[in-house]
C-alpha cells in the first residue's frame, strides 16, 4: 500500500516537472505509436476564441434578435409606407400590428400577477426594518433622478428655445379640458386605496369635468357682462369615472402592506408567503417563454406605428426643434447623469450592466410601456446582472409606477415650449412651479402608453395655458413616448443595482442569521436522534 502511494507520488511529480519544462519552452515529446499525435499549439489557438464567440452569441441571442427586431420594424415600416402612393388606412395598419398586439397582450397578462406576487414575496422575506431601508433608498433615488431630469429639461428648453417664432405650421388637434391639477393629485391619492382589488386590476378612478351646457354658459356671460368670458372651473359638474387601465398604484400599495403583515406573522404566514413566492417564480418562468416572441412582436409594433404616421414633415421646423430638445435631454439624462450617479455610488462603470438589459430596453422602446417591460427587466437583472431577487422584485415594480424620469423631463420641456410658441413670458416663479408640478405629474402617470399627455394638463395649468394646447405636441408624442419609456426602464434598472449594492451587507446578514438558525435546528434534531430512549 505504501509502495503504491510512493510510486504514485513520484509519477505525479514527474508529470509536473514535464509540464513545467513544456511551459518554459522545452520541446514537446516526440510522437510515437503509443501516445496519439497532438496538434501543434498554433493550430489550437482559434478554437478557444471560437468557443468564446459561440458562447457570447448563445448568451446574448435574444438581445441581438430583439435589437434586430427594432431595426427590422423601422425598415419594414418605411418599405411598406413607400410601396404605395396612397396613405395606409387605419385598418391596414391594424393588420400589420396584429402580431405585435398579441405579444403586447401576453406581456400585459403577466404584469398584475407579477407585481402582486413579487412585491408580497420580496417584502415578506425581508426584515421590516430592512424592507423600510430598501424602500427608502429606492424612493430617494427615484425622487433625486426625477428632479434632476426636470432641471435638465428646463435648462435645455430655455437654452435652445425651440418655440421661438409663431405657431404657424404646427398642426392643432382637439384636446378638451376634462380635469384640473387638484383633481389629478386627489385621484392619485384615491387610487392608492382601491375599494375593490379585482376592479383595480382592470380600472382606475378618475375625476372628469362635464362641460356646462350652452344655456349655462350664456347665463354666466350675461351675469358677468362679457360675451367672451371663459367659464370658470367651479361651473363644471364633477363626475367620478372608472377608466380602463389597471390601478397599478393601488395594487403596489396593497401588496407592500400585505407583504409586511405576512412577514410579521412569522410561522403563521409562512405557507401564504411560500405560495406567493412560488407564484412569482411561476410567472418568471412564463416570462422566459414569452420573451422569445419579443423580436417579432416589437418588429410589427414599430412597423405599424410608422404606417400610422401622417407625415414625416412634423419633424421639421419648430416641432422638430422641440423633438430634438426632448431627445437630447433624454439621452443626456440616461447615459450621462444616471451613469454618473451609478459610478459615484457603486464605484464601477455600468456599461456591461446596461448591455445586459438591452433586451428589456428594446422591448420598452417597441411597446412604449414600462409596465409591459417589467417582467423582462426583472429577469435580466436577476439572471445577467446578479441583482438579489428580493431587491429586484421589490424595487422594480415601485419604479415602474413612480419613477418616470423621461416623462418628467418631457412635461417640463413641453410646457415651456408651448409657452414660447404662445409668446407667454415665464418668470423664475413660474419655472419653479413647472418643476414641482412636472415632478408630481410624472409620479401620477401610470406606466402605460402616452399617459404623459393626460398629466400634461396639470403642468399647463401651472402657467395658465389652456389644456387644448396639448394638441400642439401630439404629432410627435408617439415617437418621444418610446424614448422616454426606454429611459424610464433604464433608470429603474440602474436604481435597482444601486439599492442592491447599498443593501448587500444587510442582505448577507439576514442569510447568515437564517443559516445559523437552520444549523441549530438541525443540530438539535440530530442530538435528539442520538439520545438513547
Amino acid at each position: 500500500m505504501g509502495d503504491g502511494s510512493a510510486a504514485g507520488w513520484l509519477s505525479a511529480a514527474e508529470d509536473e516537472r514535464r509540464r513545467l519544462r513544456g511551459a518554459a519552452g522545452a520541446r514537446p515529446p516526440a510522437y510515437n505509436a503509443v501516445s496519439p499525435p497532438q496538434s501543434p499549439p498554433a493550430a489550437t489557438m482559434p478554437a478557444p476564441r471560437w468557443n468564446q464567440a459561440k458562447s457570447c452569441l448563445k448568451t446574448n441571442a435574444l438581445t441581438l434578435l430583439t435589437l434586430l427586431g427594432v431595426f427590422s420594424g423601422i425598415v419594414l415600416g418605411l418599405i411598406l409606407r413607400t410601396s404605395s402612393d396612397e396613405p395606409w388606412s387605419e385598418r391596414d395598419a391594424m393588420y400589420v400590428s396584429f402580431v405585435g398586439d398579441l405579444f403586447l397582450r401576453m406581456l400585459k397578462a403577466l404584469i398584475i400577477p407579477l407585481i402582486v406576487s413579487s412585491l408580497i414575496s420580496a417584502v415578506g422575506n425581508l426584515d421590516l426594518s430592512l424592507s423600510g431601508k430598501i424602500g427608502a433608498r429606492a424612493v430617494a433615488y427615484y425622487m433625486l433622478t426625477t428632479v434632476m431630469a426636470v432641471i435638465l429639461g428646463i435648462i435645455l428648453v430655455v437654452a435652445i428655445h425651440p418655440g421661438q417664432g409663431t405657431d404657424e405650421g404646427i398642426e392643432k388637434g382637439e384636446f378638451g379640458r376634462n380635469t384640473t391639477t387638484a383633481d389629478t393629485l386627489m385621484d392619485l391619492v384615491r387610487n392608492m386605496f382601491p375599494p375593490n382589488l379585482v376592479q383595480a386590476a382592470n380600472f382606475h378612478y378618475r375625476t372628469v369635468l362635464i362641460t356646462p351646457t350652452e344655456e349655462d354658459e350664456e347665463k354666466y356671460r350675461q351675469k358677468v357682462g362679457n360675451d367672451s368670458a371663459n367659464i370658470p372651473v367651479n361651473m363644471f359638474k364633477i363626475s367620478g369615472q372608472y377608466s380602463e387601465g389597471a390601478n397599478i398604484t393601488g395594487l403596489v400599495v396593497f401588496s407592500i402592506v400585505f407583504g409586511i403583515v405576512i412577514g410579521m406573522m412569522k410561522d403563521q404566514g409562512k405557507i401564504l408567503l411560500q405560495f406567493f413566492s412560488a407564484l412569482s417564480e411561476a410567472i418568471m418562468h412564463l416570462t422566459r417563454i414569452v420573451i422569445w416572441l419579443s423580436p417579432v412582436g416589437v418588429c410589427f409594433l414599430i412597423a405599424a406605428k410608422i404606417l400610422e404616421l401622417k407625415s414625416f414633415s412634423v419633424l421639421l421646423g419648430q416641432l422638430g426643434m422641440y423633438f430634438i430638445t426632448v431627445l437630447v435631454g433624454i439621452l443626456v439624462h440616461g447615459f450621462i447623469v444616471l451613469v454618473l450617479i451609478y459610478v459615484l455610488i457603486v464605484r464601477e462603470l455600468p456599461f456591461r450592466y446596461i448591455a445586459n438589459i438591452s433586451q428589456p430596453l428594446a422591448t420598452a422602446f417597441g411597446t412604449s410601456s414600462s409596465s409591459a417591460a417589467l417582467p423582462l427587466t426583472i429577469a435580466a437583472l436577476e439572471e445577467k446582472n446578479g441583482v438579489d431577487s428580493r431587491v429586484a422584485r421589490f424595487v422594480l415594480p415601485i419604479g415602474a409606477t413612480i419613477n418616470m424620469d423621461g416623462t418628467a423631463l418631457y412635461e417640463a420641456v413641453a410646457a415651456i415650449f408651448i409657452a414660447q410658441v404662445r409668446n407667454v413670458s415665464l418668470g423664475i416663479g413660474s419655472i419653479i412651479a413647472i418643476s414641482i408640478t412636472a415632478t408630481a405629474a410624472s409620479i401620477g402617470a401610470a406606466g402605460i402608453p402616452q399617459a404623459g399627455l393626460v398629466t400634461m394638463v396639470m403642468v399647463l395649468d401651472t402657467v395658465g395655458l389652456p389644456a387644448e394646447d396639448v394638441s400642439l405636441i401630439i404629432a410627435v408624442d408617439w415617437l418621444l413616448d418610446r424614448f422616454r419609456t426606454t429611459i424610464n426602464v433604464l433608470g429603474d434598472s440602474l436604481g435597482a443595482g444601486i439599492v442592491n449594492h447599498l443593501s448587500k451587507q444587510e442582505l448577507a446578514n439576514i442569510e447568515h442569521r437564517a443559516d445559523t438558525v437552520t444549523a441549530k435546528l438541525e443540530g438539535g434534531e440530530n442530538g435528539m436522534e442520538a439520545t438513547p430512549l
